[in-house]
């Protein structure tokens, strides 16, 4: 193991362009979770790159050249002797433990509780992101956005081979049970799904016993492959599923339906805010904290929004609620209403606005 690390330690770093992120990283320990193709490692390696390259020992967990009782037992002497700052362990599992160094940097899709590394959740790229990698700002930009989805990788797949690229990511950090979940969650992407719903279906077509099925359900959930809304003051009710990536429904499902599509891009969006968020009968996203209501509607036809209103004004006025925002594709304006500001927004503008 001395000759891998010895080896590890001499290697150049390479990455190509880095586009920053909205998170980024300082002299502190951190432990870094998100899914596969989110952008930890090239994260990683943007920072290692910042600083002697003596200083700093890249490990990629992955390696199936390490034996990891034996790097275990020679990695603190290593790091000692050759007075490493800053040890990262990519695609990191609790197998592996800590030497005593100035920083420690870990990546993974599971979170795991370690009480002195500080978290960074690194979501797929939100549309401000996003605009990074494009040529140039026009209307274009937000059509690849939808084509392409948030995984910075996709950039780089040639159009006839983005579905089997994702379908082959998936079924290699996915095992069979999470991966026919991840299929029937695009099914019902922007819809209610509950775990019992994905056993009843699959049990169909497959054996499989409920507590392994449930086990998967909350695995997926914890790595943020997909996401669950609840509804408002309604614990007990079935919870509304969104996918970590709009790209994964295509790469997933045959039926098109871009309103749920639409929502499931608003959702990710809202998520990276961190703010309270549920769903209520006829409302696609309640925010309490701010007393605002959130409609999708990217083709939007007034009269029925009209008819949308008149059919929430009950939850309006219990509620309190002072706006209401209706996200479209192209659509701009604002509508009076007695009860609440409306007002109507594209999807690239409200993206990029606070």
């Amino acid at each position: 193991m001395e000759i891998l690390l010895e080896e590890l330690y001499k290697t150049d770093l390479q990455i190509e362009k880095f586009h920053p992120r909205k998170v980024f990283l300082d002299e502190k320990s951190y432990q870094i979770t998100g899914v596969a193709q989110s952008g930890k490692t090239k994260l990683l390696k943007s920072y290692l790159l910042t600083h002697k390259k003596s200083s700093y020992l890249y490990i990629n967990c992955n390696d199936v050249r390490i034996d990891v009782d034996a790097l275990n037992k020679l990695l603190p002497s290593f790091c000692n002797k050759n007075k490493i700052d800053i040890l990262v362990l990519d695609n990191f599992v609790p197998e592996f433990s800590f030497p005593n160094v100035s920083q420690l940097l870990i990546a993974s899709e599971i979170f795991y509780d370690v009480d002195f590394l500080e978290h960074i959740e690194l979501y797929p790229l939100d549309y401000e992101e996003f605009l990074a990698y494009e040529h140039k700002y026009d209307s274009s930009a937000l059509n690849h956005f939808f084509q392409l989805g948030g995984l910075p990788h996709m950039h780089k797949v040639p159009h006839d081979e983005r579905i089997s690229y994702i379908q082959n990511l998936l079924q290699c950090r996915l095992d069979d049970i999470e991966f026919d979940i991840m299929t029937l969650c695009a099914k019902f992407m922007s819809q209610k799904l509950s775990a019992f719903t994905i056993y009843e279906r699959l049990k169909l077509s497959r054996k499989i016993s409920k507590d392994k099925l449930y086990r998967s359900f909350e695995q997926l959930l914890a790595k943020r492959y997909i996401h669950q809304l609840p509804k408002y003051a309604h614990a007990k009710a079935t919870k509304k599923i969104y996918l970590c990536d709009t790209s994964l429904k295509s790469a997933l499902s045959v039926e098109k339906n871009f309103g749920r599509l639409f929502e499931n891009m608003v959702f990710l969006e809202l998520l990276k805010s961190k703010s309270e968020l549920y769903y209520a009968d006829e409302i696609d996203f309640y925010l309490p904290e701010s007393d605002e209501l959130i409609l999708c509607k990217p083709f939007l036809d007034e009269r029925r929004l009209f008819k949308k209103l008149e059919s929430i004004e009950a939850f309006l006025f219990t509620h309190g609620i002072s706006k209401v925002t209706v996200i479209t594709m192209n659509k701009e304006g604002s509508l009076a209403h007695p009860l609440s500001e409306v007002a109507i927004i594209p999807f690239d503008i409200w993206a990029l606005g606070d």
